[in-house]
């Protein structure tokens, strides 16, 4: 069985596969990685693979390498199923390009765009020969309502959940509608320009932050929160040898 772990910036996902079966999975907050023992105790685990946007604290990388000598670290070195062409590999994050093998994974012979809303929002964008050409990073929903907050000297910190309005009637509406209706807006940008050039576009949404909203193409949006998980999955496969 696979063992595939997503260290994010806040949280830390993990799931047990079988072949390419999702058997297990946990969310957990912060970076300690307290879900270790179970997994391994209550799965045999025989192959391992992490992703992590962050420096790990070195007793963490220390009782990883105890429980799984055989943990694939992913990296810019580490072969992949697809063909990247991001120009800077090295600074590409490790969840971005997973994302992207995991929707072409389910998808292959398709253009793809992933969008992951997260502490961040990420667009990818995969052709259909498999090829990463790379995407775009914009400040996620809680980072916008933060900001308004912090880097002004009167702008409250409001909470998404609340009255949206397409135009605010107060300054706790007027955030919300800036903050959600431009998330928003920038998402159905981002679809309507690729589907202009890539009328076959297939759209995934993943990612910590859930919303709604109305669009045109909506009938082509694919929502898969264990879309990175499944990528790294197909990573640790390719590198084992297996399809």
């Amino acid at each position: 069985m696979n063992l595939i772990i997503d260290v994010g910036n806040n949280r830390v996902k993990a799931a047990v596969f079988e072949g390419t079966a999702l058997v297990e999975h946990v969310n957990e907050k912060g970076h300690e990685l307290l879900f270790l023992d179970d997994l391994c105790g209550n799965f045999a685990i025989s192959n391992a693979i992490i992703a992590t946007t962050i420096d790990l604290l070195p007793h963490t990388v220390e009782r990883l390498n105890q429980k799984l000598p055989f943990l694939l670290w992913l990296n810019d070195k580490t072969p992949l199923p697809i063909i990247n062409l991001y120009e800077t590999p090295q600074t590409l994050g490790p969840d971005r390009i997973a994302a992207a093998v995991g929707a072409n994974d389910q998808y292959p012979g398709r253009n793809i765009l992933v969008i992951d809303a997260g502490t961040a929002i990420t667009y990818e964008f995969i052709d259909a020969e498999g090829r990463y050409q790379g995407g775009n990073i914009s400040p996620g929903i809680q980072m916008r309502f933060k900001a308004l907050n912090q880097y002004t000297g009167r702008l409250p910190l409001v909470n998404p959940e609340g009255r949206l309005l397409q135009i605010g009637k107060d300054t706790d509406t007027a955030i919300r509608a800036g903050v959600l209706k431009g998330v928003e807006y920038e998402i159905q940008g981002y679809i309507t320009y690729l589907n202009h050039k890539y009328p076959d576009l297939l759209v995934f949404l993943t990612g910590g932050d859930q919303f709604s909203f109305d669009t045109n193409v909506k009938n082509i949006i694919f929502a898969d929160s264990f879309l990175v998980l499944k990528g790294l999955n197909r990573i640790l496969n390719f590198n084992n040898g297996k399809l």
